[in-house]
């Protein structure tokens, strides 16, 4: 069992890790303070976390800096002296993997390699730390219509955005056994929630409902996904920060699985009972686009490992925090447009979302 006091979190103002902070810093029996390092590329917003850094000013300190920077990491963890690295810090859309994947071999890779390297210079050989990884059930590549995903199952990325998320794996799990860094990793399904950008799948959906725009559906919609409520991939990765066995891959994953077009005519139901308008007004909305090169067909995660080890369970009411879900994008227009005058100017308005 694991104290986690004095936590570097990267990326801790994007999607996941702006709800982890929180998550932390909401629970009881963590009393420690945060360190979140982010680069505040067009992902990362800081007023995701504006009230986090009023109401605790004292536990949590944000640094604008990139991962990559080698010297300024090395300063940071030496100087911080975090007992634990939470690395959320990545690129993470496939679409924009395919276009230009020079930005994830860089961030992923590089920044994951100058992480390792500035932890195991303030560590040492110290064993009363630990470096948790986060990672993707993409790195498994694609399952036919039966099976799920387990922590052994071989790697087989299919996009730029996978592969990279793959080799940093493989670097974490490279430096416990070579020099015996304490490290975790963990490979969740595809995540839903507040405060995430609206390039993925559902949050594009429901802010196109919300203006009345096209919803575009890739090839015929037939492709499966496991989602996870963010929170619930929060609680995990607290548990096994704790818990955790050192050197172990974690799946999460909420027994959650949903064709693509299938979450869009749910989408559309949502907002109908939200907004009292005739369904069909939604639906018309929908639209096929051609689908996308090396578009995984289904992903499934098995998670007894965690629910076996750890006791985490993830939430089964998807209906309801998908309900929750809309009502937070539809109730908070400053945080959208806030995530529209980035540098990518709603990159998605030119480039169809959906992970």
């Amino acid at each position: 069992m694991r104290n986690p006091h004095n936590i570097l979190v990267t990326g801790g103002c994007g999607f996941i890790g702006s709800n982890f902070i929180r998550h932390l810093l909401a629970r009881p029996d963590f009393s420690g303070r945060i360190v979140n390092v982010d680069a505040l590329t067009y992902a990362g917003n800081p007023l995701s976390l504006e009230d986090i850094a009023a109401a605790h000013p004292d536990r949590y300190r944000f640094l604008h800096a990139d991962i990559c920077d080698a010297p300024k990491m090395t300063a940071l963890i030496a100087q911080e002296q975090p007992d634990t690295v939470v690395h959320f810090a990545a690129e993470s859309h496939v679409d924009r993997s395919i276009s230009g994947p020079a930005a994830f071999i860089r961030t992923n890779l590089v920044g994951t390699f100058t992480l390792l390297e500035a932890a195991r210079a303030a560590w040492k050989d110290r064993t009363d730390v630990l470096f948790h990884h986060i990672s993707t059930d993409e790195v498994y590549g694609s399952l036919g219509s039966t099976g799920r995903f387990l922590e052994t199952t071989a790697y087989d990325p299919r996009s730029p955005y996978s592969a990279s998320k793959a080799g940093s794996d493989h670097l974490v799990s490279a430096y416990h056994h070579t020099y015996g860094l304490p490290v975790t990793i963990s490979n969740c399904s595809n995540n839903y929630g507040p405060y995430q950008f609206p390039e993925k799948l559902i949050p594009l959906m429901i802010l196109n409902l919300r203006e009345g725009k096209p919803l575009p559906v890739y090839g015929d919609g037939g492709n499966i996904r496991d989602w996870l409520h963010v929170a619930d991939h929060c609680a995990a990765i607290g548990e096994i920060i704790a818990r955790g066995r050192v050197g172990e891959t974690y799946n999460i994953g909420g027994d959650n699985e949903w064709k693509n077009i299938d979450i869009v005519h749910l989408l559309c139901d949502i907002m109908a009972e939200i907004t009292g308008k005739a369904r069909a007004e939604y639906t018309r909305l929908i639209t096929f686009v051609a689908d996308r090169p090396g578009h995984d067909r289904r992903y499934a995660i098995d998670c007894e490992k965690i629910k076996g080890e750890l006791g985490w369970r993830p939430t089964p009411d998807f209906r309801a925090l998908l309900t929750a879900t809309v009502r937070w994008y539809l109730d908070n227009p400053a945080w959208i447009e806030s995530v529209r005058t980035g540098e990518y100017r709603r990159w998605i308005d030119t480039h169809y979302g959906g992970r």
